[in-house]
C-alpha cells in the first residue's frame, strides 16, 4: 500500500522497494515475485546505513544494484573513488 499510495509506484514492476526506519539501522526490502511477494529484512546489530537523501523534489531515488550493494554492506551509495564498473567485450 505504501508504494502504490504514497509513492504512486507499481508494486509489481521488476524492482526492489527499499525502505529505512528513523534510526537507520534496518532495512526491508519488498520484491513481487510471480504469485506472491519477498519481503527481506537487514538489522545492524552495530552503526548505521548510509541512507541516500532524495532530491528535494522527489519522494523516492533510483539505485543501481551495485549502489544497493554498497548500501547494505554499510557504505554510501555515491562512491566518488570507486572504479567504473567492468563490463565484458566480446570479440568477434
Amino acid at each position: 500500500a505504501l508504494v502504490q499510495g504514497s509513492f504512486r509506484l507499481d508494486p509489481f514492476a521488476p524492482a526492489l522497494f527499499v525502505f529505512c526506519n528513523r534510526q537507520r539501522n534496518k532495512l526491508k526490502i519488498l520484491q513481487w515475485d510471480h504469485n506472491g511477494f519477498w519481503l527481506y529484512y537487514r538489522r545492524l546489530e552495530r552503526g548505521q546505513f548510509r541512507w541516500p537523501q532524495a532530491p528535494r523534489d522527489q519522494a523516492t531515488l533510483a539505485i543501481s544494484l551495485r549502489q544497493l550493494r554498497w548500501l547494505l554492506d554499510g557504505l554510501s551509495v555515491d562512491q566518488a573513488p570507486a572504479h567504473a564498473p567492468v563490463r565484458a567485450h566480446h570479440v568477434v
